[in-house]
This record gives C-alpha cells, sequence and structure tokens, in this order.
C-alpha cells in the first residue's frame, strides 16, 4: 500500500493538483508526495521549479507536454516498472482536465502500473462554487475551436441542451467567443465570466450574454488572463412538451372519448390543455 504521508511512496504515477495562482492552495499530501518521488514530470519545468522552490523541494524534473507526451510517458512507464515512483503536474490546476496528462495516464494503467490521484485545484470547481447557479447539472465543455466556423459549429450542438455549460477560454480569443456565443446560443442567456482565479486581479461578472462584449471592451484589463465561462443552459422547451402530448392524443383517442383523452394526454405530458383540445378536434375532423 502507499503512503505518501511520511515521505515513502510506492511504485506509481502520482497525479498532482497544484494551485491556480496562488501558491498557498497546494495541499499538504502534494508537498509530501512531490517530495518523496523519484522524479516529477511536468508540462513546464521552469513553472513548476518556481512552486517547487517556494516549498524547498528539489526532487528531479523531467518534461512532460502536449509535444512530447507519447515518447516521455514510454520512457515514464519504464522508470515505474523499474520500480521508481513519478509525480506528474500541470502548469496549474488538475492535470488530464483540458491540460496534457491523459495519455500519460492510460499508458501506465495500459502497462498494469499503478495511477494514484492527488486531488485539489480545479479551475472548473473554483469557479462554479463562486458563481452562485443553483443547476443541479452542468457540462464542462473545456476550450472551444480557435477557427471561428469551427466554434459556431460546436456551439451549435450545444445550444439545446439544459445544462450549464462551463468552457475555458484564452485572452486573445475571450471576445470573439462570446460574441459567437451570444449569436449562436442566444443573447438572452446569462453568462458568468470568472477572471484570474485565485490571483490578485480574480474577478467575478454576471450579465447577458449581448452585454458581455461591451462590459469587456470597457476596460482592457478585462481581457487579460484565463477565463471560465458559466452560460446558462436552453430553457426546456415547451415544444417538447407539446409533441409529446399530441402522441399521447393520438394513442388515447384510438380507445377513448375525446375529452378524456385530453384531459390524460395533458397529465402525462405537461402540455396546454387547451392547444391539446384544438388539436383534438383537428384530429377527429381529419378522420
Amino acid at each position: 500500500m502507499h503512503s505518501d504521508a511520511h515521505g515513502q511512496v510506492d511504485a506509481a504515477l502520482y497525479v498532482v493538483a497544484t494551485p491556480l495562482g496562488n501558491l498557498r492552495d497546494i495541499t499538504l499530501r502534494a508537498l509530501d508526495v512531490l517530495g518523496a518521488v523519484d522524479a516529477v514530470a511536468a508540462e513546464d519545468t521552469r513553472v513548476t521549479r518556481r512552486l517547487m522552490s517556494h516549498y524547498g523541494l528539489r526532487t528531479p524534473r523531467l518534461a512532460l507536454h502536449q509535444h512530447n507526451e507519447a515518447r516521455a510517458a514510454a520512457e515514464i512507464v519504464r522508470r515505474i516498472q523499474a520500480g521508481e515512483a513519478i509525480a506528474y503536474v500541470t502548469d496549474a490546476g488538475t492535470p488530464g482536465i483540458s491540460d496534457p496528462g491523459a495519455v500519460l495516464v492510460a499508458r501506465v494503467r495500459a502497462a498494469g502500473l499503478r495511477v494514484v490521484p492527488v486531488p485539489g485545484p480545479s479551475a472548473v470547481s473554483a469557479a462554479l462554487s463562486a458563481a452562485g447557479v443553483s443547476d443541479p447539472h452542468f457540462l464542462f465543455y473545456g476550450f472551444l475551436p480557435a477557427k471561428t466556423s469551427a466554434r459556431r459549429d460546436a456551439l451549435a450542438i450545444l445550444a439545446p441542451l439544459p445544462y450549464r455549460l462551463v468552457f475555458f477560454e484564452a485572452p486573445q480569443r475571450i471576445g470573439q467567443s462570446l460574441a459567437d456565443m451570444a449569436q449562436v446560443l442566444g443573447p438572452e442567456r446569462e453568462v458568468v465570466i470568472a477572471r484570474e482565479l485565485t490571483k490578485v486581479f480574480e474577478n467575478f461578472h454576471s450579465c447577458a450574454l449581448a452585454d458581455a462584449p461591451r462590459w469587456l471592451s470597457e476596460d482592457p484589463n478585462r481581457s487579460r488572463g484565463e477565463f471560465v465561462l458559466i452560460v446558462q443552459g436552453a430553457a426546456q422547451a415547451p415544444v417538447r412538451a407539446e409533441g409529446a402530448g399530441e402522441h399521447a392524443l393520438e394513442v388515447l383517442l384510438r380507445e377513448l372519448p375525446l375529452k378524456q383523452s385530453v384531459q390524460l394526454a395533458a397529465q402525462i405530458s405537461g402540455a396546454r390543455k387547451n392547444a391539446l383540445y384544438a388539436r383534438a378536434l383537428e384530429l377527429k375532423r381529419d378522420r
């Protein structure tokens, strides 16, 4: 059994979450693991060096990023097979979530080796926790495509979904992405713009998508930093209830009187009784 509380770790890959910006957000367990492993694989070794030197950790580092992930993963698998413990960290937050790491984890697991999560900061949960949205469900999308046409196509697929939509966005695309969201998802939907989480200029702003581009343009600083966007889901379309109601009505009219059919179809589907009654008269006339 691995033990990371007292400076000893078993041969395994430890997937370690690191701070989004505020270095105090590291967990005690993460510090134990980073100090005890044989090596720390990092998305950017310079970023990780700053974190580790802040806490006086001198564990050797090696680079694993999206451009060398497959090659570096093979090396890490070999090292774990040889009995070493290796940690993996990205520049900020939890690895493998809109960040490199998934290929590495898959390779280590495929080799029959152990993968141990060391949980901690995540921009998704940090943004949602302070956004004040009470919907029970959200869909995490991550980064939208960089090209306008592909981005709009992706948004069109998401448009009918009734869940809060959570995106990451980079500063150079934030204005264009918000404009496309207003156009494709609808200008009236609410967006919570969470910027620079846990950093000095952390900021949350809620508005309709239609108003977001203007809010951004009022201050050039508002387009700086890393963004999490939380967009209201589609309103549950009453059209669906009407469609379900009509289907129920057609089935019931084959067996029951008109008035009873309308009443039951409304109860079953939640569709409006008046609309179903009018439709029932049409169906009867057509027959």
